[in-house]
């Protein structure tokens, strides 16, 4: 039994938690308001993989907890540019929720507000600017972020779809950017 608890605590440090909102809602009923409350969670080990997850419940730390749970089991990966940014502009969206994720050079810092900075903290990126643009509803941000997370390719991966080197793909990355210099 000791063993199962000592690998549950060693999988808690290795995942980053970030609560991004709590919300108290009402059931109406015959003797008046029963309150409970939802939970909004990010969770990412900082290594590129992350997943988010919401939950439910008549007390704050359960719902926080059902939320965790719920964002563990919904981890998705990232290719991340030198484990610090994306690797191309990108833009998700989802619902009224529209966001625009940009890659970004060394010593930027994460510019982004409250949702997609939860997000990218527990993703690993460094280096990112991000702007929401529509619903501020943190529910529809995350999802939205989400779904824009999901449209990054690694060079890698459009190479192998195309059938090319990848020095062909990244070349002209360089080329790019030195001509803009």
């Amino acid at each position: 039994m000791a063993r199962g608890r000592a690998s549950d605590d060693r999988q808690e440090s290795e995942f980053i938690e970030r609560l991004v909102n709590v919300n108290r809602v009402a059931k109406v009923v015959k003797g008046g308001r029963r309150f409970g409350f939802s939970a909004l969670v990010v969770v990412g080990d900082g290594k590129g993989r992350v997943g988010y997850g919401s939950g439910k419940a008549r007390e704050v730390p359960e719902a926080v907890r059902k939320a965790t749970e719920a964002a563990r089991r919904n981890l998705m990966r990232v290719p991340l540019r030198q484990g610090r940014t994306l690797h191309h502009d990108v833009k998700g969206h989802f619902g009224a929720g529209r966001v625009v994720l940009r890659a970004a050079p060394p010593g930027t810092g994460i510019i982004a507000g409250g949702p997609m900075r939860a997000v990218f903290e527990a993703l690993g990126v460094q280096d990112v600017v991000a702007k929401s643009i529509g619903s501020s509803n943190p529910h529809n941000m995350i999802k939205a972020t989400f779904d824009g997370l999901a449209r990054v390719m690694s060079p890698r991966s459009v190479a192998a779809k195309r059938g090319r080197k990848v020095s062909d793909i990244v070349g002209r990355r360089h080329h790019v950017e030195q001509g803009a210099e």
